[in-house]
């Protein structure tokens, strides 16, 4: 698809299919600009469909021997409620009503006035990306759909419109890039998407944008004492694999940021095996933080951002049953001295980030973000479409909470309660790496947060609830969203404030 913004008014274009958004209760500006159009027919089909303008309502009008043919209308609710987010799901929902009808161009118009011309054109071809992505990659029989070739974003100030040119569409492309990339990670299955094969999408993103790529092997991590990643990693016939890929900018560093991601391409849950009703047939998304963060490298690599130097830590491996596998009551040592009672194999995601949080505290970076499937409490909590975000620094959550909030993606900040530590104490080791069952997500944040170097800038995503959705939800298709991706390129590109 190729993007063109341009000040071009709805009531003149001329492409096939015309789509656009109409407020409830009058429709506001861009009806009466249809209605000089097409005249008082469009009022009499509108009335007789009774469409009338809500959020999520739609309708498709063909104007056969006319150009454009088919006018695709959507509600967009209130004007008083309508912002960047409504901007968002229009965009998205015309995307996919245009891809139905099989068009070719596509010219879309929303009221835009009062946003800021770039978020506004930059969301709306982000979201008719995004909306249409469809991986196929595993039928023998794909059910492809035809993409527009073209489509305008409309009636954009001119001024405006002359600025948007393809510097802001090739962002565009990196960031959605990125996100489609988590979503085939994610997706694919575990025989698919092995410890191996993260290194290998590691290399092919440093080959392809000139990242450094450092790769640990498990005699690389047992020199340097990672006993909690290699005990996860130790019931696998697969070789555990600890990837550290590093973007450096152009010109003067200001900020040293590290991504971590977790990397359990499956996990069985050890011997505390999950049983039925556990989605064990699912838990190939448990490297859905590992995603994350690569196709964030990915989408950070083309688009070059000056003054942040970017370091992307991927624990990878699996957590499997076998004669060598952890048992519950195991004393496990990390890098940092710490020793851990596993007290549950099925608690492993926290076990391989410890060692990647203390080697990316070695890094001396002003910040580190971590995203994980961690837990089960954080999707009770706060369900499938909000990410949960633990913190000590202000700063840090509100600038990541600001970069969500602009990609689509939503993440709530939680405490970081201090007396729930007790529950992570052991009578035979420093601690073990599971807390009572209520507040679980907020015992697995504090069992982070003694792996992160103390006064270090530090926030822990639990993206466990987001990162897969069964029926798909506004830009997301039904399967792997690529949760993350939006929020830590936007949060980076904007200096990664900490």
């Amino acid at each position: 698809m190729e993007f063109r913004c341009t000040s071009t008014p709805a009531g003149s274009w001329s492409g096939d299919t015309l789509a656009v958004g109409l407020f409830s209760g009058g429709g506001g500006p861009l009806k009466a600009v249809l209605e000089a159009r097409l005249g008082a027919a469009l009022v009499e089909r509108l009335d007789h469909r009774q469409f009338k303008g809500k959020t999520g309502e739609s309708l498709r009008l063909e104007w056969l021997g006319t150009t454009p043919s088919v006018l695709l209308l959507v509600g967009l609710g209130d004007p008083a409620e309508f912002g960047l987010d409504g901007v968002r799901q229009a965009a998205a929902r015309i995307a996919k009503a245009a891809q139905v009808q099989g068009c070719t161009s596509l010219g879309i118009a929303l009221p835009v006035e009062g946003l800021e011309p770039q978020a506004a054109a930059a969301t709306i071809a982000q979201a008719v990306r995004l909306s249409l992505f469809n991986d196929q990659r595993f039928k023998s029989e794909a059910e492809t759909k035809p993409l527009p070739a073209s489509v305008e974003l409309l009636g954009f100030p001119e001024a405006a419109a002359e600025l948007l040119g393809s510097g802001l569409f090739s962002g565009v492309d990196a960031l959605c890039s990125g996100v489609e990339l988590a979503r085939q990670l994610v997706a694919a299955p575990p025989n698919q998407v092995t410890p191996q094969a993260l290194a290998d999408c590691a290399a092919a993103i440093a080959s392809e944008f000139g990242l450094e790529l450092k790769l640990l092997e498990r005699s690389d991590c047992a020199a340097l004492g990672m006993g909690a990643y290699l005990g996860v990693a130790q019931g696998s016939d697969l070789p555990p694999k600890f990837i550290h890929l590093t973007y450096r900018p152009p010109g003067e560093v200001r900020r040293r940021v590290a991504l971590v991601g977790k990397g359990l391409t499956f996990d069985s849950g050890g011997y505390n095996l999950k049983t039925a009703g556990s989605q064990i047939e699912m838990m190939k998304y448990d490297m859905g933080g590992s995603a994350a963060v690569l196709g964030a490298a990915r989408a950070i690599g083309q688009l070059q951002p000056e003054g942040v130097e970017v370091h992307v830590i991927v624990p990878a491996c699996e957590n499997m049953i076998s004669g060598g596998a952890i048992h519950p009551g195991d004393i496990l040592t990390a890098s940092n001295g710490k020793t851990i009672e596993v007290n549950n194999t099925d608690a492993e995601g926290r076990l391989v980030l410890a060692d990647a949080l203390v080697y990316a505290c070695g890094l001396e970076p002003d910040v580190v973000v971590d995203l994980a499937t961690l837990t089960g409490a954080c999707v009770i909590a706060l369900g499938h479409e909000i990410a949960g975000l633990w913190s000590p620094s202000d700063v840090l959550a509100g600038a990541l909470d600001a970069a969500a909030s602009l990609g689509g993606e939503q993440v709530w900040r939680m405490p970081l309660q201090a007396t729930y530590r007790e529950g992570l104490k052991s009578g035979v080791a420093d601690l073990k790496n599971t807390g009572p069952r209520p507040g679980g997500s907020i015992t697995g944040a504090l069992f982070l947060k003694e792996f992160v170097s103390p006064g270090l800038a530090w926030a822990h995503l639990d993206i466990a609830g987001t990162v897969w959705s069964d029926k798909g939800r506004g830009l997301d298709p039904a399967g792997a969203t690529g949760f993350g991706v939006r929020t830590l390129v936007n949060w980076v590109v904007a200096g990664a404030p900490a």
